[in-house]
C-alpha cells in the first residue's frame, strides 16, 4: 500500500535530467511518449521495444538499449520508470533506486512507487492535475474528463495573454498596491468571460469563412 504520510504535490522540471525507462513494450511506450517533450534525456532498457519506441531512438529522441536490466544502468540517473511484468526485475530495479537515491514509479505497483504519474488537463501552459497515489486510476480519469469539460481549450489563449499582460505590468513604473490590484483583476471571473467569448466569436469567424470560401469554388 501507498505510505500513509501526505504526497506532495509538484510539477517537476526534468530538461537536461538523466530519465531510464526500463520495458518498453505498449505500457512503456506510453510512459515515454509523456516524458518526450520534457527535454530529459531520455534512456529505455528493454528485451523488445514497439514500433514508435524504436522510430524514437532511430530519431534520436531517446536512447534504446535492447538488453537485460543491471543495476549499473542506474548510475547518474535522476528519475526511472519501470514498466515490466516481472516481479523479480521490478523489485530488483525499485531496490537498487532506492540504494542510490534515485526517484522511482514502478507502474501498477503503488507500494514500489516514489511518485504517480497523475491524470492530467493540459490547456497551454494550464495543467491541472488529479492523483488517487495509485488507489484508483479510473477515478482519476474521470475527474480529469469532467474537468476538461470545465476548462475548455480557450484556455490555453487567455494564459498566454495572461502571461504576456502581466510581464508588462511588473515592468511597468505602477506602484505595487496598483499592480496587484491590475494583475488580480486580469485573472477575474468577469476576464476569463470576455477572453473565452471573444474566442468563441474568433473561432465562429473562422468556420464562417472556411464556409464561405468552400461554397464559392
Amino acid at each position: 500500500m501507498p505510505s500513509r504520510h501526505n504526497l506532495f504535490p509538484m510539477f517537476l522540471k526534468l530538461a537536461g535530467r538523466n530519465v531510464l525507462v526500463v520495458g518498453a513494450g505498449a505500457v512503456g511506450e506510453t510512459k515515454i511518449r509523456t516524458l518526450l517533450p520534457t527535454g530529459a534525456h531520455i534512456r529505455v532498457v528493454s528485451l523488445a521495444a514497439t514500433e514508435a519506441v524504436q522510430a524514437w531512438s532511430q530519431s534520436g529522441e531517446l536512447i534504446l538499449h535492447t538488453r537485460a536490466f543491471v543495476p549499473s544502468d542506474l548510475n547518474e540517473t535522476f528519475l526511472v520508470i519501470v514498466a515490466t511484468s516481472s516481479r523479480d526485475l521490478n523489485q530488483l530495479a525499485f531496490d537498487e533506486a532506492r540504494r542510490l537515491g534515485v526517484l522511482c514509479n514502478v507502474v501498477d505497483v503503488p507500494e514500489q512507487c516514489d511518485f504517480f504519474y497523475p491524470s492530467v488537463v493540459q490547456r497551454g501552459d494550464l495543467q491541472i492535475a488529479v492523483s488517487t497515489a495509485g488507489q484508483s486510476p479510473s477515478l482519476a480519469q474521470r475527474i480529469r474528463q469532467q474537468l476538461e469539460r470545465q476548462f475548455g481549450p480557450g484556455y490555453a489563449d487567455w494564459i498566454e495573454q495572461l502571461g504576456e499582460t502581466r510581464r508588462q505590468v511588473l515592468a511597468s513604473d505602477l506602484p505595487a498596491e496598483r499592480k496587484k490590484e491590475l494583475l488580480q483583476s486580469l485573472a477575474s471571473q468577469d476576464a476569463l468571460e470576455a477572453a473565452l467569448k471573444a474566442e468563441s466569436r474568433k473561432q465562429h469567424s473562422a468556420i464562417a469563412d472556411q464556409a464561405a470560401a468552400g461554397t464559392s469554388k
